[in-house]
């Protein structure tokens, strides 16, 4: 009871001096204020910028989907990387679809996808490039499309070559402003396209817009721009846990198709959505590495401030250490004392910054479409360093206080 009453008691005396000298204390708490909002706010951003790039690859390519082409991979590939796969790997072509949709047991369905990109110009209106992509049916349910208005392409009109198309929401807002575009006519190098359905709107990232793009028919497709391009195929699996067999799956299949031995490289690029999602988690996780580390330095300087300042008080209250040191206080008490003041003013800081760091995070939650996401460890961590840091920096002013001679100390009031 004694040392609870003793703590108590140094609580509250580093209290009243820190409320003694309120502008003092606040203009002391900015450094570590700043400090640990930085942390927080550069934690959050990391955090929301993963989840929104998450969520824009789950909206555009969906979940347990993966895709063969010819050249693909993930993250950036060398220019030797890039010659070499343009050499070696061969243009897939619908039988390489056929063989895979054959032979992947494991895959829910398997699609394909052919891309190009125009400039449409329709009733004195001009938008530009947008992405035209010839489909199977079974791309909707591959990519977990939604439809704001309408369907996407049914398989009698991939059979049949039919003239219709499915619009983006860049591409009904350009051309069907006001109204509903399903039945209208749009013209794709002239040839008129019935407009079947209206894709929900997905957003765009790095300035790049998801919404500018027309589905055909993959036949129509074919009509139009000609059949020589090779075709990207994707494959889907119900569940998760069934997903990393599908790839393998359809890896070997392909290989199988190709006619390749055990030791030759695939003449495919195969990539599926978990590998970009580790991407991603990898690229914040670098930036995270260097960032976090350089908003400590702020705390830092807060805390070479809060030493300052309580360096500041050890000599305002020499009177008055002294006069506790004579009526019985030990050095210990008063190395208390002094590191508990300066610890509670830095857990004070800590707490205004945490304060500042959620109103901050509202503010560009609702002006941005990243969401901050605050997270229980930069939580602990910032608060956790600014009490450790004002520990530490009142460790010299409190030794300096403790040391002092009581005589010497009364003398100087």
């Amino acid at each position: 009871m004694k040392i609870l009453a003793l703590y108590l008691d140094t609580f509250r005396i580093a209290l009243q001096s820190i409320f003694a000298h309120k502008l003092r204390a606040f203009l002391t708490l900015i450094g570590i204020i700043i400090g640990v909002a930085s942390v927080v706010l550069v934690g959050a951003s990391i955090n929301g910028f993963n989840t929104y790039v998450t969520d824009i690859l789950s909206k555009l390519l969906g979940v347990n989907h993966f895709m063969v082409a010819r050249i693909a991979a993930v993250g950036n590939l060398s220019d030797e990387e890039w010659e070499k796969m343009d050499k070696r790997n061969k243009k897939l072509k619908w039988v390489d679809y056929e063989w895979l949709a054959e032979n992947c047991d494991t895959c829910q369905t398997v699609g394909v996808q052919i891309n190009n990109q125009i400039d449409i110009k329709f009733n004195g209106k001009d938008l530009l490039g947008v992405r035209i992509s010839g489909v199977t049916a079974n791309m909707a349910d591959i990519e977990d499309k939604v439809f704001t208005d309408g369907r996407f392409v049914i398989p009698s009109e991939v059979e049949h070559a039919a003239m219709v198309c499915v619009i983006g929401a860049d591409v009904k807002e350009k051309f069907f402003p006001g109204i509903d575009a399903v039945d209208k006519t749009l013209k794709i190098r002239e040839l008129p396209l019935r407009v079947v359905g209206v894709e929900r709107k997905r957003g765009s990232m790095f300035g790049q817009s998801f919404d500018n793009i027309v589905y055909l028919p993959l036949t129509t497709y074919g009509r139009i721009f000609g059949r020589q391009q090779s075709l990207t195929l994707h494959g889907k699996t119900l569940d998760k846990e069934d997903f990393p067999i599908a790839i393998e799956e359809a890896r070997v299949a392909l290989r199988n198709k190709h006619k390749l031995k055990g030791n030759e490289e695939d003449d495919f690029g195969l990539v599926n959505v978990d590998q970009l999602n580790n991407q991603v988690d990898q690229f914040t996780g670098a930036i995270a590495g260097v960032a976090v580390p350089i908003t400590f330095i702020s705390l830092l300087v807060g805390g070479i401030v809060v030493m300052n300042i309580m360096l500041v008080s050890v000599t305002e209250r020499t009177f008055e250490i002294g006069l506790r040191k004579a009526v019985g206080a030990t050095r210990n008490q008063i190395l208390l004392q002094f590191i508990i003041e300066s610890s509670l003013l830095s857990a004070i800081g800590g707490v205004l910054g945490l304060l500042t760091a959620s109103g901050l995070s509202w503010v560009i939650s609702n002006a941005t479409p990243i969401p901050m996401t605050i997270t229980p460890v930069y939580v602990l961590l910032s608060v956790a360093v600014s009490g450790v840091i004002g520990m530490v920096a009142g460790i010299y002013p409190a030794y300096k206080a403790a040391k002092l001679d009581p005589i010497i100390a009364l003398t100087k009031n």
